[in-house]
């Protein structure tokens, strides 16, 4: 790496500075920054002296390892405080001690150790080389309890003697220092263990470590919501469950007939069967499954229930059993023994209040089974990131690996302007079961986050997801709010080459009730490398999810349900981690609310059929040029053409597969060479009225008032309508082709079974290659022997009846 200056900031569009075009405003922008893997800048820091600087750029401290090589490097000064010993007591016994660590103007402390000789702390502290402010590092030993933060002793550092570290060296060992009086005098009693260096992001005590950018951030919770981390979804997995039929129910009130049904529980999700057959009969039989998302180590138990509906709303348990989910039979695929059905014994409470104890009801038949062939989906599958069954013996093997640098963004909104702050950014990134969390930069509108993370890539026709959130625990007078969003960036990794790198500013756009905004931009680096071309390929011509989906498939409102039910239980386990990733932010990544209705999305996906029939029309169109004889040389030349494909038939399947190549290889010149990014054109978010957006973000059920909610539904009627006449055009259509052959009109079908009998033996005296002639000839003839009337057949198909004229 050379030069002698930090890594350069890229530069922020201003008043005077260059802006992009109105019409790339919402698009991407590409970019060159100096990697580590292309340029080799030098080790520079403010304050550090010229003899350290050239040790650093002679030891490679500025070239970060080749697996860290799709960020720019970020130089840190590191301080790990490990322990002390044999400090000094006080006149009233042990102190309270703790350690400062000062650099200039930014200054970090640990925890206090109440009450100890030999106190560890294990803090690492990381002070961002592009802001020292001095040259000196001074640690300083404090207690608590000497009448305020008194001075213990102290040890200090020049920053041009500080060794540097580069990884994958191993860990800088940690050294007893003698501390120091404020004149420079050694104690005659005291020792602090410290570790000081010189790194960069790639560091391992990176992430954990206190960062003095986050110094504002107050309390230990908010200091530890700005570290990055990573996560790891549970493992999800379905659970089915049959209840088949019980014996011997006891009614409570054995004069009405009784009237059982199943109630199934697991946590927050319940379902029930309908009343069992025959009514009221003591061994009732259902026969209905369900289907239940439960994440390891499988701790909550599966209730069961049956109840006597006795009036609306209004139910009598009449027995109960909770079933530990280890009880279910694992099935790994389809192809083992078949789940058996057992029966339990149910218990309900003592009609006796007085007692405590449980006594026999009855017993109900249960199958259960833990389904890991599946995979459990808590995104959507248009753009999942995961796709591998719960079974590990059943997942695939890895076919290269996907690399994400989170740079960092430029020109973020503020966020918090009523709090006196701008925007506290930190990013999210989800691939399969492994979330990345970046650390958050404090009170800026173009952070530089500098940070790489790596996924295995089991499947390419799968979606990564990154976005960037404000965090909410920071800066803000009423205490922890919500983390806002800022924007979502979602890149496939089929459209990506192989071993590129793509470097590239990403809008953030977030739709509000009042319109589409521009947020700022995330700049990324991706790079997808594949490790196994052969498997690769061979994934295109496989099943995109596991055989359990197609041998046993769910049926969608169920799997719809089921993935409610994954989102919920994702959102419920990272947000117990430390620090917690919240549900607002799990939510927004996995879309929760995506399949709530929205008139901007229906238009966007009415628009997005009809450009599917573009090429369609616009054959059609080149056929009406050829028949109408507009340029008469490329006519001739179709009849030619016609001519010698039904001369030679066989020839048909090769021209016509050779001309898909020919067209392939001509668009290859056209073909993307940028990831693909949110389209507000295809969105329709530009120009929607401000009313369907609101309608949009309105909750469920609906908050508005009535007024408003008439309207809407008067729209919604209007919208109706329309789609009521094209699927009743439609109808009329299949029914006039299925009222040929069905003598609804005698008189037609006569017509016509007599015209196919001629046309039957015309067909099977006249050679095929006739037929066609003819066809063609007909088809493409001059406008001057046509005319301006419907065709025959055109009329006698518009005449046949439908059963329009039987509706009400």
């Amino acid at each position: 790496m050379k030069g002698a200056m930090p890594p350069r900031p890229f530069m922020v569009p201003g008043p005077g500075g260059p802006m992009p075009p109105p019409q790339q405003q919402f698009g991407l922008v590409e970019t060159r920054p100096p990697l580590a893997a292309v340029l080799r800048p030098r080790f520079n820091i403010p304050g550090l002296h010229p003899s350290a600087a050239a040790a650093a750029a002679a030891s490679g401290a500025g070239k970060i390892a080749s697996t860290y090589d799709l960020v720019e490097p970020m130089r840190f000064l590191y301080v790990n405080v490990v322990k002390a010993r044999d400090l000094p007591v006080s006149a009233t016994g042990a102190i309270d001690p703790f350690v400062e660590v000062k650099l200039g103007n930014f200054k970090g402390t640990t925890a206090v150790k109440a009450a100890s000789h030999s106190p560890s702390w294990q803090q690492v502290f990381a002070f961002s080389a592009a802001h020292l402010q001095s040259h000196l590092l001074e640690v300083l030993v404090r207690a608590k309890d000497l009448g305020g933060d008194d001075l213990v002793g102290r040890v200090a550092f020049d920053l041009a003697e500080v060794p540097v570290r580069v990884p994958p060296d191993s860990p800088l060992a940690p050294q007893w220092y003698r501390l120091e009086t404020k004149r420079g005098d050694k104690m005659p009693h005291g020792e602090v263990m410290l570790s000081v260096w010189l790194g960069t992001q790639a560091d391992e005590a990176f992430p954990d470590a206190w960062h003095s950018d986050a110094h504002a951030a107050a309390g230990p919770a908010a200091v530890a919501s700005t570290r990055a981390k990573v996560y790891f979804s549970p493992k999800l997995v379905y659970l089915r469950v049959a209840a088949l039929g019980a014996q011997d129910l006891i009614p409570h009130d054995t004069s009405r007939p009784m009237s059982a049904c199943v109630k199934l529980q697991l946590a927050g999700q319940v379902r029930r069967t309908r009343p069992g057959a025959p009514p009221g009969a003591p061994n009732p039989i259902w026969n209905e499954e369900f289907m239940f998302v439960v994440s390891e180590p499988f701790d909550e138990p599966l209730v069961i229930t049956v109840e006597d509906r006795v009036a609306p709303g209004r139910d009598e348990m009449l027995g109960r059993i909770f079933l530990p989910l280890q009880a279910a039979m694992p099935r790994h695929d389809h192809f083992g023994k078949p789940v058996e059905p057992r029966w339990y014994n149910l218990t309900r409470p003592s009609d006796d209040p007085d007692k405590k104890e449980v006594k026999f009801a009855s017993k109900i038949q249960i199958r259960m089974s833990l389904d890991f062939g599946y995979h459990v989906l808590d995104e959507s599958t248009y753009y999942s990131s995961d796709l591998q069954p719960s079974s590990k013996p059943a997942r695939k093997p890895s076919i290269g690996m996907l690399e994400l640098g989170v740079l960092g963004a430029r020109n973020l909104i503020p966020m918090k302007p009523k709090d006196g702050r701008t925007t506290d950014a930190y990013c999210v990134a989800k691939y399969g079961p492994k979330w990345v969390r970046t650390r958050t930069v404090l009170d800026t509108l173009n952070p530089q986050w500098n940070e790489q993370y790596t996924w295995e890539v089991f499947d390419p026709c799968t979606v990564i997801t990154v976005v960037v959130f404000d965090n909410g625990q920071i800066g803000s007078k009423n205490g922890g709010g919500p983390d806002q969003r800022i924007g979502k960036v979602r890149i496939r990794l089929s459209t990506l080459e192989t071993d590129r790198v793509y470097t590239h500013f990403y809008p953030l756009l977030v739709l509000h009730p009042s319109g589409l905004k521009k947020t700022g931009e995330l700049h990324l680096a991706v790079r997808f490398t594949c490790t196994a071309w052969v498997n690769m390929m061979a994934l295109y011509g496989r099943p995109l999810l596991p055989k359990m989906h197609y041998t046993q498939p769910i049926p969608v409102m169920q799997l719809d349900y089921l993935r409610h039910q994954a989102m919920q239980i994702v959102a419920a386990r990272l947000s117990r981690a430390e620090p917690p990733l919240r549900r607002e932010v799990v939510e927004y990544m996995l879309d929760v609310d995506s399949h709530m209705f929205s008139l901007r999305r229906s238009k966007a996906n009415f628009y997005r059929i009809t450009s599917l029939f573009f090429g369609f029309l616009a054959m059609l169109k080149w056929y009406e040029g050829i028949r109408s004889w507009r340029n008469p040389i490329t006519t001739m030349l179709v009849h030619m053409l016609f001519l010698i494909l039904i001369c030679y038939p066989e020839l048909i399947l090769p021209t016509f597969f050779l001309y898909m190549f020919m067209i392939g290889l001509w668009n290859y010149r056209y073909r993307p060479r940028h990831p693909s990014h949110m389209d507000t054109k295809l969105s329709h978010a530009e120009l929607t009225h401000p009313d369907e957006l609101d309608e949009e973000f309105d909750t469920f059920p609906t908050s508005r008032p009535a007024d408003i909610v008439r309207m809407r539904y008067d729209r919604l009627r209007s919208v109706g309508g329309r789609v009521q006449t094209v699927v009743g055009d439609l109808a009329t259509q299949g029914e006039r082709a299925h009222a040929l052959l069905s003598w609804r009109d005698p008189r037609a079908t006569t017509i016509f079974i007599f015209l196919s009998l001629v046309v039957a033996i015309v067909l099977y005296v006249t050679p095929f290659q006739v037929l066609m002639v003819i066809t063609m000839l007909y088809l493409l003839r001059h406008p001057r022997f046509r005319s301006r009337m419907p065709s025959l057949p055109f009329n006698f198909y518009r005449r046949l009846p439908a059963k329009s004229d039987m509706l009400l």
